[in-house]
Parts: C-alpha cells; sequence; structure tokens
C-alpha cells in the first residue's frame, strides 16, 4: 500500500521557500509544495524567539523521505532545519490519484 505524507519545513523569507518549492517539485519529491506566512516562537541558544517565518508544506510519499530531506537540506538557509513529516491517514480517491502521478516513480529512487 502507498503511503503518502505531509513534511513541512519553516524558512525566513519568501524567496528562501521558493527555493525549497522549486527544487523538490522539479525533481518529482513533492507534488505540490504550500507556502504560507506564519509567526514562530521558539527556543534557541538559551533564549526564547519570535520570527516571522514560511511554512512549506510538502505533499510526497513515503518512499521519497530520505531524498527529500537531503534536498530541503541541501538549500534550507537554516543551521539545524525543521523537517517534519506526517504520514498521511488517508487522501482522496482523486487526489490520492493526483498525487500518484505527478511524484515520480518508486522506480526512479
Amino acid at each position: 500500500m502507498t503511503r503518502y505524507v505531509q513534511v513541512v519545513t519553516t524558512v525566513d523569507s519568501q524567496e528562501a521557500a521558493e527555493r525549497i518549492a522549486a527544487t523538490v517539485l522539479e525533481r518529482r519529491l513533492a507534488a505540490c509544495v504550500q507556502i504560507s506566512q506564519c509567526a514562530s516562537m521558539y527556543h534557541w541558544q538559551g533564549k526564547v524567539e519570535t520570527a516571522a517565518e514560511f511554512l512549506c508544506v510538502m505533499k510526497s510519499r513515503s518512499d521519497l523521505l530520505d531524498t527529500l530531506e537531503e534536498a530541503v537540506t541541501a538549500v534550507h538557509p537554516y543551521e539545524v532545519p525543521e523537517i517534519i513529516a506526517t504520514e498521511a491517514l488517508r487522501c482522496g480517491k482523486a487526489y490520492e490519484g493526483w498525487l500518484g502521478s505527478e511524484l515520480r516513480s518508486p522506480r526512479q529512487g
């Protein structure tokens, strides 16, 4: 059974978000990347920080996760990039068909 995932990361600029999106879409590691502006609060180097960030939500398949993580990390501007994958419990049949047609085939690795 094919397992689909949503993978998220945050970056500090629209340009960085678009660079990540272009990279993973070009390589067909994600079928879609949604970019939204958000406010983040987090611990960093002993302090609580607040920053305006851009959230990238990527739709992919679980067997592509290692390659997707490598691609995101290679162009990510942060020292410690957030890369979190969540398995999709269920996708609509039409959407699942679309995902399958847009992602690289498992044989491409």
